[in-house]
């Protein structure tokens, strides 16, 4: 039956099956691993294949593991030089491709809007780059004095062998006042950017926190990890802490600085929103300084105040958790307004949500507030953890690809270590329901007989829409017009396109206009890619 006729009557296994028709058969066989129909029963999760190399030839959404380390982790950092070693074209990462949003703050440094690269040449290929990089680092000391600066490596450093790390331990001894440290993130050296986070959290962790001890102010200290502010989200969650009187003493690492890093450890919790890019960040915090850590969601207003009243629970003081309700009450006012408005007109309509590890968990809940259904999601550098929840990490066997990713080791720190709470506290809140370093992933949250797909690639991406037709596409920049030459509004939820922010109750209200301008236009009906009236080229593949 032809796919025009059929539309959205077709079945998940029918879907499964149009888009795994085209590759050969072993193409055929690795994928379907990675497509999941989510036919769990009440006790169990189905098992997905993820954090898989993506088969040569296949255009991947995926970044590389130098972008998660650099674009991601580090470059949302406002004061900190990160110099790319390189060749330039590996520096367009490096100039904020993700509209990370900074505020220069009292001491004025803010080098967001900086491209720093050595931009190797073919002479330094061959004979090599330490001697050019050194140059560079000494020019930007000499140029902004920063606290710190952070040396990236890229895929032909990593395959001619300069030695980063004793470049930057030449110049930090050299300055004496600059942190000069680096990253081995090469960009092969695992699956996706995923891999660049982990590397990335090593070496801050390594490197920077816990290197500053002077005492914070304030009260109800928290760390809030895993978010990047995207159009200004890290500004809209910090505006309502404040006002609930909670202190956010580091974000990694949107807007962040050299000294919030240094004294996270002055935290008495960590809030994780994106665990994928983070993780690692919370659990060393907590075995070498005693910060317990907990599963936020600051994206959907109804995700907002659940995550403010766990932080209110967690601290126990009846004025905070007073004064977080009145935060809700007041603020929810304008949330629904929009809402009773704009509902009537989103209600029933279907989303695909493919965007990185977490957000499209998150990004679910803002749908559901809206009354959408999504249809259709997935990861594009997930782990199974991701899709089927922490407990299933156990269980996870290490393949070649993340042993090349170092495992450092961390223990109890002899004088900063200090539990937050007594063992007589944790079981209590625990007994109450509380649940820390957890998170149920994807899989769970998703209706039975919806699809799940980890590494989404152009053409499956193309075919969905194709076959299921959903009102709205959630995806990167990559993926944006081609899925909008389909007739199919695309919402770039990597950087937002344009707007932003959509975290927190402000952010709620901005998503839920957005969405209701996209899926209520009839202008995407009328769009039709020029080879879709007038082909010119048709061909066949060697297998068929």
């Amino acid at each position: 039956m032809a796919t025009k006729n059929k539309l959205v009557q077709w079945t998940p296994a029918e879907v499964k099956e149009e888009l795994l028709k085209k590759y050969p058969p072993k193409v055929a066989r690795k994928r379907a691993a990675s497509i999941l129909i989510n036919e769990a029963l009440s006790n169990t999760t189905p098992e997905i294949q993820a954090n898989v190399r993506t088969i040569p030839g296949i255009i991947t959404m995926r970044g590389c593991t130098y972008a998660g380390c650099k674009g991601v982790i580090m470059g949302p950092t406002r004061d900190i030089v990160n110099i790319v070693h390189g060749p330039i074209g590996c520096s367009f990462y490096a100039w904020l491709t993700r509209r990370n949003q900074t505020d220069a703050g009292e001491s004025g440094e803010n080098y967001m809007t900086y491209t720093f690269s050595t931009d190797m040449q073919d002479s330094d290929i061959i004979f090599g780059g330490e001697k050019k990089l050194k140059a560079a680092v000494q020019e930007a000391y000499d140029l902004f004095h920063p606290k710190g600066i952070c040396i990236f490596a890229t895929c032909p450093v990593g395959l001619i062998g300069d030695d980063i790390h004793a470049v930057a331990r030449e110049m930090k001894a050299k300055f004496g006042d600059c942190n000069v440290f680096a990253f081995s993130c090469e960009g092969y050296k695992g699956v996706s950017q995923s891999a660049g986070h982990h590397i990335a959290n090593n070496q801050v962790f390594r490197h920077l926190v816990g290197t500053e001890d002077k005492e914070k102010e304030g009260d109800y200290k928290i760390n809030l990890l895993g978010e990047y502010n995207i159009g200004g989200d890290g500004f809209e969650i910090d505006r309502i802490l404040k006002l609930c009187g909670i202190t956010n003493i580091a974000t990694f690492s949107g807007n962040s600085t050299y000294n919030q890093f240094a004294t996270a450890h002055k935290a008495d919790l960590s809030c994780v929103m994106c665990h994928r890019s983070i993780n690692y960040v919370a659990d060393m915090l907590e075995t070498k300084y005693g910060i317990p850590w907990i599963k936020v969601n600051f994206i959907g207003a109804e995700a907002t105040a659940k995550s403010l009243r766990k932080i209110g629970q967690y601290f126990g003081d009846k004025a905070l958790i007073d004064r977080i309700e009145a935060v809700i009450a007041q603020e929810m006012l304008e949330v629904k307004k929009v809402l009773d408005d704009v509902k009537p007109r989103t209600e029933g309509k279907t989303a695909m949500l493919f965007v990185g590890g977490s957000r499209a968990h998150h990004y679910m809940e803002l749908f559901g507030e809206l009354g959408m259904k999504t249809l259709s999601t997935g990861y594009e550098f997930g782990h199974r953890d991701d899709y089927e929840g922490r407990a299933v990490i156990p269980t996870l066997k290490v393949d070649a690809d993340s042993r090349n990713i170092e495992e450092i080791e961390v223990e109890a720190d002899p004088v900063a270590y200090k539990p937050r709470k007594s063992a007589e506290e944790l079981k209590s809140l625990e007994e109450a329901g509380y649940t820390f370093k957890e998170y149920d992933g994807l899989i769970p949250d998703m209706d039975k007989g919806t699809l799940i797909i980890d590494d989404l690639n152009q053409y499956e991406a193309e075919k969905l829409v194709e076959l299921i037709k959903p009102d709205i596409f959630c995806a990167g920049i990559k993926e944006k017009y081609s899925i909008q030459k389909l007739g199919i509004p695309l919402k770039q939820l990597h950087s937002y396109d344009y707007g932003g922010p959509y975290a927190g109750f402000k952010g709620a209200v901005n998503f839920y206009k957005e969405i209701d301008r996209l899926v209520n236009s009839k202008v995407w009906s009328y769009m039709k890619a020029p080879w879709q009236e007038n082909p010119e080229l048709s061909a066949t593949y060697v297998w068929e």
